[in-house]
């Protein structure tokens, strides 16, 4: 393979001295979360821009799992050109321009509510989700490298955490405001009069149009703050020492890798799955009946488990082996997943509820896992467990087609398998074999 996503340049670090990493950590680390809360956030509301747009274009669940399929598959796409940019600007600069990008494509949902186009919409995801993206490259090695190698599993779950908050906040947001208009069927739009009609188009594009416009305006402010703030420039060997010579193939030939690359797309496959069926999961008759705006709170509840998780697990790591502990939270979440299949109501509606808890520590464990001891080459290695979200994407459209076919109840069995390669990962697959740097 010859394509290569390399890491910000020596030059980028070589300003400032060692001792700042130090000295401006704790700010530094403050601003970076508020771009992880941002992300987290946007990531969140397409669970329930998916119930939304499902209702308004009538379409399907593999259909509508087209909204992940559009946001994840960017990172695929868009992660290796992501590095270069990552490359060319620093983590600063790619972190501002990763906001902008995020804000442009917020902006695009006005005209897509406007024109009433489901196509308009995935473009305009496609262009959100390449800012984010980009700030992912940027961001996740960054917290990485701010502090000591052992501790950089508790660091980047912090952080982590603030992004949950995000995540857990979202599903409320959309609530008031994507789904406070009630979706009306093809049979009752055509009993409207022309001005009822007019009114309800009106009502139906602005209850997607106003939370955008809002989300890009701050996403803009947030670009203006971090471009004054003054971070901190990492004076990294991983940074001096990388060069063109580096590939792809040259990471992915260390098996801790190469595992975790899977492992990424296992965990987010699963995480994005529950996320995006709970709504109409939660809504249906024989689990929660209740009311797609009420169900839309059980998925704040169920993001929000995983920004506690964050929190706790965060000290958890600092104290315990973090490959043990990410073995027995998958563990834990395959047994929820169980009780969720062969039940019904409170039991089934709570048990796929909790899973968030336990999800908690997984992306950052394994992404801080996956990048240990590769020295020179962390920034391939980090391009490579970017594009692995990418399983955000495959494992919602493929649990709708399953849906379509057996109901979105069994369906559920698909991150179920998920969760199990997980516990091989914790217990084996990201034990390191080799590396390029030696365990001190």
């Amino acid at each position: 393979m010859a394509f290569t996503a390399p890491t910000p340049p020596a030059s980028a670090s070589s300003t400032a001295p060692h001792s700042s990493r130090y000295t401006y950590y704790p700010l530094a680390l403050t601003v970076i979360t508020a771009v992880f809360f941002m992300w987290g956030f946007l990531t969140a509301l397409n669970d329930i821009l998916i119930p939304h747009l499902k209702a308004v274009f009538e379409l399907n669940y593999a259909q509508a799992m087209l909204v992940q399929l559009t946001f994840f598959g960017t990172y695929f796409l868009m992660s290796l050109p992501a590095g270069r940019v990552v490359a060319h600007l620093g983590y600063k600069k790619s972190i501002v321009a990763g906001l902008i990008i995020a804000g442009i494509g917020a902006l695009g949902f006005w005209p897509a509510a406007g024109l009433r186009l489901y196509i308009a919409f995935l473009g305009a995801l496609f262009v959100l989700a390449t800012g984010i993206t980009v700030l992912q490259v940027a961001a996740n090695p960054y917290v990485a490298l701010l502090g000591p190698e052992k501790t950089s599993s508790s660091r980047l779950t912090l952080a982590q955490a603030l992004n949950s908050f995000g995540t857990f906040l979202a599903p409320w947001f959309g609530s008031l405001l994507i789904l406070s208009t009630k979706v009306k069927s093809s049979d009752e739009i055509s009993t409207l009069s022309a001005s009822g009609l007019a009114l309800y188009r009106t009502q139906e594009a602005q209850a997607v149009q106003t939370p955008y416009i809002g989300l890009a305006v701050v996403l803009v402010l947030l670009a203006v703050f971090v471009w004054i703030f003054r971070l901190p420039s990492l004076e990294e060997s991983t940074e001096q020492a990388d060069s063109s010579r580096h590939t792809l193939l040259d990471a992915l030939r260390y098996k801790h890798v190469l595992f975790g690359i899977l492992g990424i797309f296992f965990y987010v496959g699963a995480e994005v799955s529950i996320g995006s069926f709970m709504v109409n999961y939660l809504s249906q008759p024989d689990i929660g009946h209740m009311s797609e705006q009420q169900a839309a709170h059980y998925v704040a509840l169920y993001w929000g488990g995983a920004m506690v998780g964050r929190f706790l697990g965060s000290a958890l790591l600092a104290k315990f082996s973090p490959r043990k502990l990410l073995a027995l939270f998958a563990a834990i979440n395959i047994l929820l997943l169980l009780t969720t299949v062969s039940t019904s109501g409170a039991v089934a509606m709570y048990s796929i509820v909790a899973i968030g808890l336990f999800n908690s520590i997984m992306f950052p464990t394994i992404f801080s896992l996956g990048i240990e001891r590769m020295g020179p080459l962390t920034g391939k290695a980090s391009s490579l467990l970017i594009m692995a979200i990418v399983g955000g994407a495959l494992m919602p459209y493929l649990q709708g087609l399953v849906a379509d076919n057996i109901g979105v109840q069994h369906a559920f069995f698909l991150p179920m398998l998920c969760y199990a390669y997980i516990v091989f990962y914790g217990l084996s697959g990201s034990k390191i074999r080799s590396a390029p740097v030696q365990a001190t």
